[in-house]
Protein backbone atom coordinates (compact mmCIF):
# COMPACT_ATOMS: atom_id res chain seq x y z
CA UNK A 1 0.00 0.00 0.00
CA UNK A 2 2.61 1.91 1.16
CA UNK A 3 4.80 1.76 -2.42
CA UNK A 4 1.23 2.71 -4.59
CA UNK A 5 1.09 5.89 -1.79
CA UNK A 6 4.42 6.79 -2.67
CA UNK A 7 4.27 6.10 -6.12
CA UNK A 8 0.90 8.63 -5.90
CA UNK A 9 2.78 11.16 -4.11
CA UNK A 10 5.57 11.11 -6.67
CA UNK A 11 2.65 11.68 -9.47
CA UNK A 12 1.61 14.76 -7.42
CA UNK A 13 5.01 16.47 -7.16
CA UNK A 14 5.27 16.26 -10.68
CA UNK A 15 2.25 18.08 -11.40
CA UNK A 16 3.25 20.62 -9.03
CA UNK A 17 3.59 24.30 -10.03
CA UNK A 18 5.83 26.85 -9.18
CA UNK A 19 5.97 30.57 -10.04
CA UNK A 20 8.64 32.49 -9.44
CA UNK A 21 9.33 36.37 -9.64
CA UNK A 22 12.60 37.86 -9.27
CA UNK A 23 13.99 40.71 -11.20
CA UNK A 24 17.40 38.43 -11.97
CA UNK A 25 15.50 35.55 -13.13
CA UNK A 26 17.97 34.74 -15.93
CA UNK A 27 20.79 34.43 -13.05
CA UNK A 28 18.21 31.62 -11.41
CA UNK A 29 18.89 29.36 -15.00
CA UNK A 30 20.54 27.03 -13.18
CA UNK A 31 18.09 26.60 -9.88
CA UNK A 32 14.70 26.47 -12.29
CA UNK A 33 16.55 23.53 -14.53
CA UNK A 34 16.80 21.54 -11.42
CA UNK A 35 13.57 21.85 -10.21
CA UNK A 36 12.48 20.86 -13.81
CA UNK A 37 14.62 18.17 -13.41
CA UNK A 38 13.09 17.00 -10.20
CA UNK A 39 9.69 17.14 -12.11
CA UNK A 40 8.10 20.69 -11.00
CA UNK A 41 6.70 23.09 -13.48
CA UNK A 42 8.41 26.31 -12.99
CA UNK A 43 7.02 29.58 -14.57
CA UNK A 44 9.51 32.65 -14.39
CA UNK A 45 8.37 36.32 -14.49
CA UNK A 46 11.25 39.40 -13.83
CA UNK A 47 8.44 41.27 -11.90
CA UNK A 48 5.73 41.63 -9.79
CA UNK A 49 2.74 42.97 -11.99
CA UNK A 50 3.48 39.64 -14.46
CA UNK A 51 3.44 37.96 -11.27
CA UNK A 52 0.33 39.03 -9.97
CA UNK A 53 -1.57 38.54 -13.95
CA UNK A 54 -0.44 35.29 -13.93
CA UNK A 55 -2.07 34.03 -9.95
CA UNK A 56 -5.40 35.99 -11.42
CA UNK A 57 -5.72 33.33 -14.68
CA UNK A 58 -3.76 30.26 -13.62
CA UNK A 59 -3.01 27.88 -10.66
CA UNK A 60 0.07 27.80 -8.88
CA UNK A 61 0.99 25.61 -5.97
CA UNK A 62 3.80 27.69 -4.22
CA UNK A 63 5.66 31.18 -5.30
CA UNK A 64 8.70 32.13 -4.94
CA UNK A 65 9.19 35.84 -4.80
CA UNK A 66 11.92 38.61 -4.52
CA UNK A 67 11.82 41.15 -1.95
CA UNK A 68 13.51 43.63 -3.71
CA UNK A 69 11.94 44.30 -7.55
CA UNK A 70 11.69 47.31 -9.11
CA UNK A 71 8.16 48.70 -9.95
CA UNK A 72 6.42 46.84 -7.48
CA UNK A 73 7.94 45.03 -4.84
CA UNK A 74 7.52 41.96 -2.85
CA UNK A 75 6.07 42.87 -0.08
CA UNK A 76 3.52 45.17 -2.15
CA UNK A 77 3.36 42.25 -4.49
CA UNK A 78 2.69 39.80 -1.64
CA UNK A 79 -0.26 41.98 -0.26
CA UNK A 80 -2.24 41.40 -3.80
CA UNK A 81 -1.82 37.96 -3.62
CA UNK A 82 -2.85 37.75 -0.02
CA UNK A 83 -6.42 39.27 -1.45
CA UNK A 84 -6.22 37.10 -4.80
CA UNK A 85 -5.22 33.49 -2.93
CA UNK A 86 -5.00 33.90 0.55
CA UNK A 87 -3.89 30.45 1.05
CA UNK A 88 -1.38 30.35 -1.57
CA UNK A 89 2.24 29.56 0.04
CA UNK A 90 4.53 32.59 -0.44
CA UNK A 91 8.39 32.03 -0.05
CA UNK A 92 10.31 35.61 0.44
CA UNK A 93 13.55 35.88 -1.53
CA UNK A 94 15.47 38.85 0.12
CA UNK A 95 19.18 40.08 -0.09
CA UNK A 96 18.25 42.10 2.96
CA UNK A 97 18.81 40.60 6.99
CA UNK A 98 17.13 43.52 8.19
CA UNK A 99 14.59 42.55 10.74
CA UNK A 100 12.00 44.64 10.08
CA UNK A 101 11.78 43.72 6.45
CA UNK A 102 11.76 39.99 7.93
CA UNK A 103 9.12 40.93 10.08
CA UNK A 104 6.81 42.58 7.45
CA UNK A 105 7.40 39.98 5.42
CA UNK A 106 6.23 37.08 8.24
CA UNK A 107 3.20 39.41 9.32
CA UNK A 108 1.86 39.09 5.77
CA UNK A 109 1.99 35.63 6.78
CA UNK A 110 4.69 34.23 4.28
CA UNK A 111 5.25 30.39 4.54
CA UNK A 112 9.19 30.98 4.69
CA UNK A 113 11.63 33.69 3.54
CA UNK A 114 15.45 32.56 2.62
CA UNK A 115 18.62 34.84 2.26
CA UNK A 116 20.07 35.14 -1.02
CA UNK A 117 22.52 33.48 -2.12
CA UNK A 118 19.90 30.55 -2.43
CA UNK A 119 21.37 27.21 -3.84
CA UNK A 120 19.20 24.58 -5.95
CA UNK A 121 18.61 21.97 -2.61
CA UNK A 122 17.60 24.91 -0.68
CA UNK A 123 14.99 25.40 -2.92
CA UNK A 124 13.85 21.98 -3.50
CA UNK A 125 13.61 21.29 0.19
CA UNK A 126 11.56 24.15 0.82
CA UNK A 127 9.26 23.47 -1.66
CA UNK A 128 8.86 19.64 -0.26
CA UNK A 129 9.00 21.11 3.70
CA UNK A 130 5.85 23.03 2.20
CA UNK A 131 4.10 20.94 -0.38
CA UNK A 132 4.90 17.58 1.16
CA UNK A 133 4.85 18.25 4.58
CA UNK A 134 1.20 16.78 5.59
CA UNK A 135 1.96 13.84 3.46
CA UNK A 136 5.21 12.92 4.54
CA UNK A 137 3.55 13.59 8.21
CA UNK A 138 0.46 11.15 7.53
CA UNK A 139 2.97 8.58 5.95
CA UNK A 140 5.14 8.50 9.10
CA UNK A 141 2.00 8.46 11.48
CA UNK A 142 0.80 5.40 9.67
CA UNK A 143 4.31 3.60 9.45
CA UNK A 144 3.75 3.75 13.55
CA UNK A 145 0.09 3.15 13.51
CA UNK A 146 0.60 -0.10 11.37
CA UNK A 147 3.62 -1.24 13.58
CA UNK A 148 2.01 -0.91 16.67
CA UNK A 149 -1.68 -2.44 15.30
CA UNK A 150 -0.69 -5.80 16.64
CA UNK A 151 0.87 -4.71 19.95
CA UNK A 152 -2.54 -2.79 20.67
CA UNK A 153 -4.87 -5.38 19.29
CA UNK A 154 -3.62 -8.26 21.91
CA UNK A 155 -4.77 -6.13 24.53
CA UNK A 156 -8.04 -5.86 24.18
CA UNK A 157 -9.58 -8.48 26.48
CA UNK A 158 -12.62 -8.86 28.99
CA UNK A 159 -9.77 -9.34 31.20
CA UNK A 160 -8.01 -6.46 30.73
CA UNK A 161 -7.68 -4.13 33.49
CA UNK A 162 -9.36 -0.70 33.74
CA UNK A 163 -6.67 1.40 34.31
CA UNK A 164 -5.15 -0.14 30.70
CA UNK A 165 -8.77 0.46 29.30
CA UNK A 166 -7.83 4.30 29.67
CA UNK A 167 -4.23 4.06 28.28
CA UNK A 168 -6.39 2.17 25.22
CA UNK A 169 -8.94 4.53 24.70
CA UNK A 170 -6.34 7.43 24.66
CA UNK A 171 -4.15 5.84 22.31
CA UNK A 172 -7.25 4.87 19.81
CA UNK A 173 -8.21 8.35 20.64
CA UNK A 174 -4.49 9.63 19.37
CA UNK A 175 -4.31 7.79 15.86
CA UNK A 176 -8.27 8.96 15.40
CA UNK A 177 -6.62 12.58 15.51
CA UNK A 178 -3.67 11.99 13.47
CA UNK A 179 -5.00 9.91 11.22
CA UNK A 180 -7.89 12.07 9.68
CA UNK A 181 -6.86 13.69 7.22
CA UNK A 182 -4.70 10.63 5.66
CA UNK A 183 -5.56 7.52 3.86
CA UNK A 184 -9.40 6.74 4.09
CA UNK A 185 -8.51 2.69 3.74
CA UNK A 186 -6.27 3.28 6.93
CA UNK A 187 -8.97 5.44 8.90
CA UNK A 188 -11.28 2.28 7.73
CA UNK A 189 -8.62 -0.14 9.39
CA UNK A 190 -8.69 2.22 12.90
CA UNK A 191 -12.73 2.26 12.59
CA UNK A 192 -12.55 -1.28 12.73
CA UNK A 193 -10.18 -2.06 15.74
CA UNK A 194 -12.19 1.06 17.57
CA UNK A 195 -15.32 -1.31 17.38
CA UNK A 196 -13.46 -4.31 18.08
CA UNK A 197 -11.85 -2.44 21.24
CA UNK A 198 -15.54 -1.43 22.48
CA UNK A 199 -16.99 -5.10 21.86
CA UNK A 200 -14.28 -6.37 24.12
CA UNK A 201 -14.75 -3.24 26.78
CA UNK A 202 -18.81 -3.92 26.66
CA UNK A 203 -17.88 -7.49 28.08
CA UNK A 204 -15.29 -5.89 30.53
CA UNK A 205 -17.87 -3.79 31.84
CA UNK A 206 -20.86 -6.23 31.98
CA UNK A 207 -18.01 -8.66 34.14
CA UNK A 208 -16.56 -5.95 36.55
CA UNK A 209 -19.04 -2.99 36.83
CA UNK A 210 -21.02 -4.38 39.43
CA UNK A 211 -17.84 -5.47 41.65
CA UNK A 212 -16.63 -1.46 41.39
CA UNK A 213 -20.02 -0.92 42.90
CA UNK A 214 -19.71 -3.43 46.09
CA UNK A 215 -16.14 -2.54 46.62
CA UNK A 216 -13.71 0.29 47.08
CA UNK A 217 -10.23 -0.91 46.29
CA UNK A 218 -8.65 -1.27 42.68
CA UNK A 219 -11.58 0.57 40.97
CA UNK A 220 -11.59 4.17 39.00
CA UNK A 221 -13.38 6.86 40.29
CA UNK A 222 -17.04 6.59 39.57
CA UNK A 223 -19.57 9.66 39.28
CA UNK A 224 -20.55 9.79 42.79
CA UNK A 225 -16.96 10.25 43.72
CA UNK A 226 -15.64 13.29 41.19
CA UNK A 227 -15.91 16.04 42.79
CA UNK A 228 -15.08 14.15 46.47
CA UNK A 229 -12.02 13.45 44.84
CA UNK A 230 -10.69 16.20 42.64
CA UNK A 231 -12.69 19.46 43.86
CA UNK A 232 -13.25 18.73 47.77
CA UNK A 233 -9.86 18.31 48.36
CA UNK A 234 -8.74 22.10 46.70
CA UNK A 235 -11.49 23.47 48.85
CA UNK A 236 -10.24 21.73 51.89
CA UNK A 237 -7.10 23.92 51.24
CA UNK A 238 -9.07 27.12 50.75
CA UNK A 239 -8.08 27.41 47.32
CA UNK A 240 -11.33 28.80 44.87
CA UNK A 241 -12.49 26.39 42.71
CA UNK A 242 -14.36 26.83 39.80
CA UNK A 243 -15.83 23.39 38.87
CA UNK A 244 -17.04 23.32 34.86
CA UNK A 245 -19.17 20.52 33.89
CA UNK A 246 -19.50 20.36 29.78
CA UNK A 247 -22.21 17.78 29.17
CA UNK A 248 -21.66 14.93 26.73
CA UNK A 249 -18.33 15.49 25.88
CA UNK A 250 -15.67 13.31 24.71
CA UNK A 251 -12.01 12.79 25.24
CA UNK A 252 -11.55 13.38 21.65
CA UNK A 253 -13.34 16.87 21.80
CA UNK A 254 -11.52 17.86 25.40
CA UNK A 255 -7.95 17.46 23.24
CA UNK A 256 -9.19 20.14 20.68
CA UNK A 257 -10.37 22.63 23.43
CA UNK A 258 -7.12 21.91 25.67
CA UNK A 259 -4.83 22.52 22.90
CA UNK A 260 -6.28 26.15 22.97
CA UNK A 261 -6.13 26.64 26.44
CA UNK A 262 -2.54 25.64 26.65
CA UNK A 263 -1.77 29.05 26.46
CA UNK A 264 -3.71 30.27 29.40
CA UNK A 265 -3.38 27.33 31.73
CA UNK A 266 -1.20 24.26 32.81
CA UNK A 267 -3.51 21.49 32.43
CA UNK A 268 -3.31 18.10 34.14
CA UNK A 269 -6.07 15.59 32.28
CA UNK A 270 -6.89 12.70 34.27
CA UNK A 271 -9.95 9.85 33.71
CA UNK A 272 -12.98 8.48 36.08
CA UNK A 273 -15.61 6.21 34.84
CA UNK A 274 -19.27 7.51 34.08
CA UNK A 275 -22.02 5.24 36.35
CA UNK A 276 -24.32 3.53 34.41
CA UNK A 277 -26.72 4.34 32.58
CA UNK A 278 -24.66 7.04 31.15
CA UNK A 279 -27.07 9.43 30.84
CA UNK A 280 -27.98 13.32 32.19
CA UNK A 281 -30.37 12.34 35.49
CA UNK A 282 -28.20 9.23 36.51
CA UNK A 283 -24.75 10.15 36.23
CA UNK A 284 -24.79 14.22 36.39
CA UNK A 285 -27.45 13.57 39.81
CA UNK A 286 -24.75 11.59 41.19
CA UNK A 287 -22.00 13.77 40.55
CA UNK A 288 -23.43 16.61 42.16
CA UNK A 289 -24.95 14.55 44.81
CA UNK A 290 -21.97 12.54 45.67
CA UNK A 291 -24.51 9.27 45.64
CA UNK A 292 -25.50 6.84 43.44
CA UNK A 293 -29.21 6.85 41.90
CA UNK A 294 -30.55 4.71 44.29
CA UNK A 295 -29.45 6.52 47.31
CA UNK A 296 -30.69 9.72 46.00
CA UNK A 297 -34.44 7.99 45.83
CA UNK A 298 -33.71 6.69 48.97
CA UNK A 299 -32.74 9.63 50.88
CA UNK A 300 -34.15 12.33 48.93
CA UNK A 301 -37.61 11.35 47.51
CA UNK A 302 -38.60 14.62 46.28
CA UNK A 303 -35.61 15.10 44.45
CA UNK A 304 -35.84 11.87 42.65
CA UNK A 305 -38.84 11.21 40.56
CA UNK A 306 -38.61 8.71 37.86
CA UNK A 307 -40.35 9.34 34.18
CA UNK A 308 -39.94 9.77 30.48
CA UNK A 309 -38.85 13.37 30.68
CA UNK A 310 -35.35 13.65 31.55
CA UNK A 311 -34.48 17.27 32.10
CA UNK A 312 -37.28 16.98 35.00
CA UNK A 313 -34.43 15.07 36.49
CA UNK A 314 -31.74 17.25 36.72
CA UNK A 315 -33.74 20.46 38.26
CA UNK A 316 -32.76 20.12 41.35
CA UNK A 317 -28.83 19.59 41.33
CA UNK A 318 -28.19 23.26 43.25
CA UNK A 319 -29.73 21.36 46.08
CA UNK A 320 -28.23 17.81 45.70
CA UNK A 321 -24.62 19.49 45.78
CA UNK A 322 -25.43 21.48 49.12
CA UNK A 323 -26.56 19.03 51.23
CA UNK A 324 -23.43 17.06 49.51
CA UNK A 325 -20.98 19.95 50.51
CA UNK A 326 -22.91 19.57 54.04
CA UNK A 327 -22.02 15.81 54.72
CA UNK A 328 -18.80 17.13 53.75
CA UNK A 329 -18.14 19.51 56.33
CA UNK A 330 -17.57 22.07 53.67
CA UNK A 331 -19.28 25.29 53.25
CA UNK A 332 -22.60 25.55 51.37
CA UNK A 333 -21.48 28.81 49.89
CA UNK A 334 -21.82 27.89 46.30
CA UNK A 335 -22.50 29.36 42.97
CA UNK A 336 -24.73 27.26 40.71
CA UNK A 337 -24.97 28.31 37.20
CA UNK A 338 -26.74 26.42 33.74
CA UNK A 339 -26.25 27.63 30.70
CA UNK A 340 -28.54 26.46 27.99
CA UNK A 341 -29.31 29.64 25.83
CA UNK A 342 -26.09 31.99 24.28
CA UNK A 343 -27.47 34.72 25.83
CA UNK A 344 -26.98 32.65 29.81
CA UNK A 345 -23.16 32.49 28.43
CA UNK A 346 -22.67 35.64 27.50
CA UNK A 347 -24.12 37.60 30.37
CA UNK A 348 -21.81 35.40 32.80
CA UNK A 349 -18.90 35.90 30.53
CA UNK A 350 -19.39 39.49 31.00
CA UNK A 351 -18.89 39.26 34.90
CA UNK A 352 -16.83 35.61 35.11
CA UNK A 353 -14.55 37.35 37.84
CA UNK A 354 -17.30 38.11 40.65
CA UNK A 355 -17.64 34.45 40.75
CA UNK A 356 -14.02 34.23 42.31
CA UNK A 357 -15.21 35.64 45.42
CA UNK A 358 -17.24 32.12 45.88
CA UNK A 359 -15.34 29.48 47.60
CA UNK A 360 -16.93 27.23 44.75
CA UNK A 361 -18.36 28.07 41.45
CA UNK A 362 -19.87 25.24 39.32
CA UNK A 363 -21.42 25.94 35.79
CA UNK A 364 -22.77 23.64 33.09
CA UNK A 365 -22.59 24.25 29.82
CA UNK A 366 -24.61 22.30 27.83
CA UNK A 367 -24.29 23.03 24.34
CA UNK A 368 -22.26 19.82 23.34
CA UNK A 369 -25.09 17.92 24.38
CA UNK A 370 -27.50 20.32 22.51
CA UNK A 371 -25.46 19.75 19.34
CA UNK A 372 -26.05 16.22 19.68
CA UNK A 373 -29.68 15.70 19.91
CA UNK A 374 -29.41 18.76 17.16
CA UNK A 375 -27.79 16.81 14.83
CA UNK A 376 -30.23 13.83 15.35
CA UNK A 377 -32.89 15.61 14.19
CA UNK A 378 -31.42 18.42 11.39
CA UNK A 379 -30.53 16.55 8.13
CA UNK A 380 -28.34 20.46 8.12
CA UNK A 381 -26.22 19.79 10.79
CA UNK A 382 -25.70 15.79 9.18
CA UNK A 383 -24.45 17.37 6.55
CA UNK A 384 -22.12 19.69 8.22
CA UNK A 385 -20.99 16.62 10.25
CA UNK A 386 -21.37 13.74 8.52
CA UNK A 387 -18.65 11.58 10.92
CA UNK A 388 -17.02 12.03 13.64
CA UNK A 389 -14.04 14.03 12.69
CA UNK A 390 -16.41 16.59 11.31
CA UNK A 391 -18.64 16.45 14.31
CA UNK A 392 -15.16 16.93 16.24
CA UNK A 393 -14.62 20.14 14.15
CA UNK A 394 -17.58 21.56 14.47
CA UNK A 395 -17.29 21.59 18.10
CA UNK A 396 -14.14 23.06 18.33
CA UNK A 397 -15.05 25.73 16.08
CA UNK A 398 -18.11 26.14 18.53
CA UNK A 399 -15.54 25.95 21.23
CA UNK A 400 -13.55 28.80 19.76
CA UNK A 401 -15.67 31.26 19.44
CA UNK A 402 -17.37 30.37 22.88
CA UNK A 403 -18.97 32.52 25.49
CA UNK A 404 -17.21 29.39 27.37
CA UNK A 405 -13.58 30.23 25.84
CA UNK A 406 -14.11 33.70 26.78
CA UNK A 407 -14.76 32.54 30.58
CA UNK A 408 -11.35 30.65 30.56
CA UNK A 409 -9.26 33.06 29.24
CA UNK A 410 -10.79 35.87 31.70
CA UNK A 411 -10.59 33.43 34.71
CA UNK A 412 -6.45 32.69 33.50
CA UNK A 413 -6.05 36.31 34.80
CA UNK A 414 -7.67 35.25 38.30
CA UNK A 415 -5.84 33.33 41.22
CA UNK A 416 -8.10 30.27 41.28
CA UNK A 417 -7.78 26.86 40.33
CA UNK A 418 -10.24 25.36 37.44
CA UNK A 419 -11.48 21.98 37.18
CA UNK A 420 -13.17 20.61 34.09
CA UNK A 421 -15.25 17.44 32.77
CA UNK A 422 -18.41 16.39 31.99
CA UNK A 423 -21.04 13.74 32.84
CA UNK A 424 -21.03 11.34 30.15
CA UNK A 425 -19.76 11.39 26.51
CA UNK A 426 -21.61 9.91 23.41
CA UNK A 427 -20.86 7.17 21.09
CA UNK A 428 -22.09 7.17 17.16
CA UNK A 429 -24.99 4.82 16.81
CA UNK A 430 -24.65 2.64 14.10
CA UNK A 431 -26.24 -0.48 14.10
CA UNK A 432 -29.78 -1.00 15.44
CA UNK A 433 -31.09 -4.05 17.67
CA UNK A 434 -34.72 -4.73 18.44
CA UNK A 435 -35.78 -4.76 21.79
CA UNK A 436 -38.88 -5.75 23.37
CA UNK A 437 -41.19 -4.56 26.13
CA UNK A 438 -44.17 -3.13 27.68
CA UNK A 439 -45.40 0.50 26.16
CA UNK A 440 -44.40 1.83 29.12
CA UNK A 441 -40.94 1.56 29.04
CA UNK A 442 -38.26 4.85 28.94
CA UNK A 443 -37.72 5.80 25.06
CA UNK A 444 -33.96 6.11 25.30
CA UNK A 445 -32.36 4.86 22.64
CA UNK A 446 -29.29 3.52 24.13
CA UNK A 447 -30.79 2.45 27.69
CA UNK A 448 -34.11 1.58 28.97
CA UNK A 449 -35.78 0.62 32.45
CA UNK A 450 -39.22 -1.45 32.28
CA UNK A 451 -40.77 -4.68 32.53
CA UNK A 452 -39.22 -7.61 31.00
CA UNK A 453 -37.28 -5.80 28.25
CA UNK A 454 -35.27 -8.14 26.44
CA UNK A 455 -32.73 -7.99 23.01
CA UNK A 456 -30.08 -9.04 21.46
CA UNK A 457 -27.48 -10.55 24.01
CA UNK A 458 -24.67 -9.58 22.00
CA UNK A 459 -26.16 -5.95 21.88
CA UNK A 460 -26.96 -5.01 25.37
CA UNK A 461 -26.32 -5.64 29.24
CA UNK A 462 -29.13 -7.31 30.77
CA UNK A 463 -29.57 -5.52 35.02
CA UNK A 464 -32.58 -7.80 36.64
CA UNK A 465 -32.16 -6.70 39.82
CA UNK A 466 -31.45 -2.74 39.09
CA UNK A 467 -30.77 -2.13 43.25
CA UNK A 468 -27.84 -4.02 43.00
CA UNK A 469 -26.55 -2.27 40.57
CA UNK A 470 -27.87 1.22 42.98
CA UNK A 471 -30.52 1.60 40.42
CA UNK A 472 -33.97 3.14 40.81
CA UNK A 473 -37.23 1.27 39.54
CA UNK A 474 -40.53 2.22 39.85
CA UNK A 475 -43.09 -0.63 40.23
CA UNK A 476 -44.08 -2.28 37.64
CA UNK A 477 -40.70 -1.66 35.85
CA UNK A 478 -38.40 -4.00 37.13
CA UNK A 479 -35.74 -4.27 34.49
CA UNK A 480 -32.54 -2.32 32.63
CA UNK A 481 -31.20 -2.66 29.69
CA UNK A 482 -27.69 -0.68 28.62
CA UNK A 483 -26.49 -0.97 24.93
CA UNK A 484 -23.23 -1.63 23.90
CA UNK A 485 -20.49 -0.85 21.16
CA UNK A 486 -22.44 1.22 18.81
CA UNK A 487 -26.06 0.15 19.20
CA UNK A 488 -29.58 1.72 19.53
CA UNK A 489 -32.96 -0.26 20.63
CA UNK A 490 -35.50 -0.06 18.49
CA UNK A 491 -39.11 -1.60 18.91
CA UNK A 492 -40.53 -4.02 16.38
CA UNK A 493 -43.49 -1.12 15.61
CA UNK A 494 -42.83 0.76 12.89
CA UNK A 495 -39.14 -0.68 12.90
CA UNK A 496 -38.00 0.77 9.67
CA UNK A 497 -38.54 4.41 10.48
CA UNK A 498 -37.05 4.37 13.55
CA UNK A 499 -34.28 2.48 11.84
CA UNK A 500 -33.08 5.03 9.58
CA UNK A 501 -34.27 8.08 11.39
CA UNK A 502 -31.83 6.58 14.62
CA UNK A 503 -28.85 5.17 12.60
CA UNK A 504 -25.72 7.15 12.20
CA UNK A 505 -26.21 9.51 15.01
CA UNK A 506 -24.63 10.59 18.47
CA UNK A 507 -26.29 9.14 21.18
CA UNK A 508 -25.73 8.08 24.78
CA UNK A 509 -27.09 5.87 27.83
CA UNK A 510 -24.80 2.98 27.05
CA UNK A 511 -21.25 1.03 27.39
CA UNK A 512 -18.86 1.90 25.38
CA UNK A 513 -15.48 3.75 26.28
CA UNK A 514 -16.40 6.93 24.33
CA UNK A 515 -19.64 7.15 26.81
CA UNK A 516 -17.89 5.88 29.96
CA UNK A 517 -14.20 6.95 30.17
CA UNK A 518 -14.21 10.70 30.79
CA UNK A 519 -11.75 13.28 30.84
CA UNK A 520 -11.00 15.47 34.51
CA UNK A 521 -8.87 18.42 33.69
CA UNK A 522 -7.13 20.70 36.78
CA UNK A 523 -5.83 23.99 35.34
CA UNK A 524 -4.01 26.44 36.87
CA UNK A 525 -3.17 29.49 35.46
CA UNK A 526 0.09 30.62 34.33
CA UNK A 527 2.01 33.51 35.95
Amino acid sequence: MFIKRLAFAILQSMSSKILWADDEIDQLKSHIIFLEGKGFEVTPVTNGEDAISLIKTQTFDIIFLDEQMPGMDGLATLEQIQVIRPSLPVVMITKSEEESIMEDAIGNKISDYLIKPVNPNQILLTVKRILDKQRIQNEKAAQTYLKGFNELSSKFSDQTHWKEWIEIYKTLTHWELNLESGDEALQQVLQDQFQQANQAFGKFIQLEYLSWLQRSDDRPILSPELLKEKVFPRLEKKETVLFFLIDCMRYDQWLLFQSMLDDYYTIDTEFYYSILPTATPFSRNSIYSGLYPLEIQRRYPALWQMGQDETSLNRHEEELLKKYLSRSQLSDQVKYEKIIQPEDGNRIADKISNYTQTPLTTIIYNFVDTLVHSRSDSEVLKQLAPDVSAFRSLTETWFQHSSLFRMFKELAKEDVTVVVSTDHGSVRAMRDTKVFGDRDAATNLRYKYGRNLKAQDSAAMFIDKPHLYQLPVDPPANTYIIAKEDYFFVYPTNYNKFQNRYKDTFQHGGASMQEMILPVATMVPRK
